[in-house]
């Protein structure tokens, strides 16, 4: 068993809200939250006093505890307001892609059985059509404005008594992000205020800030670790946040120079383009002190190149998955010039690991040797939302969560992720499972069978390829009728970006499908 370096930390019983904004009043006029785009600015005073605003009119409104809303919008300014202010009314927090076709956005709001949403004005087609499709869902509220919605500008002048709620933060459900664990299709991650508010002091010791910090949130809030890596994290020690809606090149480099930028926490393709982009040795990017990576395996060989092209210390990497709250391992601030090439980080403050054969998963391995990465840990979730099996899968009887990674430790505790037993594949650090994809494309009447494996490209990243045999009915079915098919009826990141027609799919006697075969002939 592998023990942290660190001091235990003990439990945050608060509720995230609390958790998070405790000190609001004491950094008051700093800027917390920043628009990327407009330079719109709240101070640490104004998000303490909005969300509570905010949350006075849910209450007014009809939210109750133990009801879920559904949060489905990018990053904004207001997106930390909305979803505080939802937890302090007693609600759990569903994230949703704001990518989500209304179908997909359906199935979750089902699911999670939402009865209330908060969107934005241009994703609010979308959310209309899936609150028909799930039914059920008693409002829509907008972030903006929208004629025939109310506004939480509009809340911010309510009058309602500020919701007195008694949460219990070791059983109430803060966040219900989705995920599909190691297999399967996507399923709410039960995740208590206690374990994320936890998570957040954990990973305090090896990735301190505070004010004077200013950190670019461009990946997404709605993904758990944008949730925590640039929202709760961040605003828990006083850092300012500067916001942008999604990733363009340009004015990513732009809001690094203007806003004096000291922090990024990003994915493996945006380190790519910081290594390899002509467009960034136009842009000042002298503020910055440190990049740290995750969401993904990074290359060493890309991270030493971004690293010396920005005079920076070397890239750090970061591990975990939403099941885990999410965090576990992390380079530390103070040993990044000291870490390893390709390493994922140390195990972050009361967190335990083992490593355990593939061949026989009760036997622990010693350092250097590869297997399953297993991890236990206050941040571990509460379950899967509905799915008892599904959670006794994943977490056995003495609270090792199984992760479906393959990795090592080296005799200094250095964490290497080096492979997967699970077969999610990560496109540009989000999920996809080919289960999902699978299934879609066997709903076209010009395929008889199916599989879907991760293939790598030229610049790293993970994409869909589908393995396709065409109803006989149906010789000339090409490639692209197929990736369109998919197209039109998943988010963007979900797309099959390879199509190579097969005469049968590998099974084994159990029908399982042979991946493995299939990456081999790949």
């Amino acid at each position: 068993m592998f023990r942290s370096e660190y001091a235990d930390v003990p439990p945050v019983d608060l509720p995230i809200h609390d958790a998070v904004l405790a000190r609001a009043a004491e950094f008051g006029d700093i800027p917390a939250l920043i628009d990327g785009t407009d330079g719109t600015t709240l101070s640490y005073e104004q998000v303490d006093r909005f969300h509570r605003r905010v949350a006075a009119a849910l209450a007014e409104a009809g939210v109750r505890k133990g009801d879920v809303l559904a949060l489905h919008s990018p990053n904004t300014i207001a997106f930390p307001t909305a979803f505080y202010a939802a937890t302090r009314a007693g609600a759990t927090v569903t994230t949703v892609h704001p990518l989500a076709t209304a179908e997909e956005f359906a199935k979750q709001l089902r699911d999670s059985a939402a009865r209330w949403i908060v969107t934005v004005s241009p994703l609010l087609d979308v959310a209309r059509r899936a609150a028909e499709l799930a039914g059920g869902v008693r409002e829509i509220f907008v972030c903006d404005s929208a004629s025939g919605h109310r506004s939480l500008i509009d809340m911010l002048a309510s009058a309602a008594p500020e919701p007195q709620i008694a949460i219990d933060p070791a059983e109430d459900i803060a966040a219900l992000p989705y995920s599909s664990g190691t297999t399967g299709t996507p399923k709410g991650v039960m995740l208590t205020h206690r374990q994320i508010a936890t998570n957040l002091a954990q990973l305090h010791p090896a990735v301190p800030a505070g004010p004077g910090d200013r950190v670019l949130a461009v990946l997404p809030f709605f993904h758990i670790y944008g949730l925590t890596a640039l929202m709760n994290a961040p605003l828990r020690q006083g850092a300012t946040v500067v916001v942008l809606p999604r990733f363009d090149l340009e004015q990513f480099l732009a809001a690094v120079q203007n806003h004096r930028i000291t922090a990024l926490y990003v994915a493996p393709p945006i380190v790519l383009a910081l290594a390899k982009h002509p467009a960034v040795a136009q842009y000042d990017l002298s503020s910055l002190r440190y990049i740290i990576s995750a969401a993904a395996p990074l290359d060493a060989r890309l991270a030493a190149a971004c690293s010396q092209r920005l005079g920076l210390p070397p890239v750090g990497q970061a591990y975990g998955m939403t099941e885990l709250s999410p965090g576990t391992h992390v380079v530390p601030l103070d040993a990044m010039d000291d870490a390893p090439p390709g390493t994922v980080g140390k195990l972050i403050a009361g967190t335990e690991m083992r490593i355990v054969s593939l061949d026989d998963p009760g036997k622990d391995l010693p350092a250097g040797a590869s297997g399953e990465i297993l991890i236990r840990g206050p941040q571990i979730m509460k379950g899967y939302l509905g799915r008892p099996d599904a959670t006794a899968a994943m977490i056995d009887p003495d609270g090792w969560l199984h992760t479906g990674d393959v990795g090592h430790v080296d005799p200094d505790g250095w964490l290497f992720v080096v492979d997967r037993v699970k077969e999610l594949i990560k496109y540009k650090g989000f999920q996809v499972a080919p289960a999902e994809l699978e299934a879609l494309l066997l709903t076209h009447p010009g395929i008889a069978d199916a599989a879907v494996i991760g293939r790598y490209d030229d610049d790293g990243n993970e994409a869909p390829h589908a393995y396709v045999v065409r109803q006989p009915s149906a010789a000339g079915l090409t490639e692209a009728e197929i990736m369109m098919y998919v197209a039109e009826r998943v988010a963007p990141y979900k797309r099959i970006r390879h199509v190579t027609f097969i005469v049968g799919v590998p099974r084994a006697a159990s029908g399982k499908i042979l991946r493995r075969q299939l990456r081999e002939s790949a």
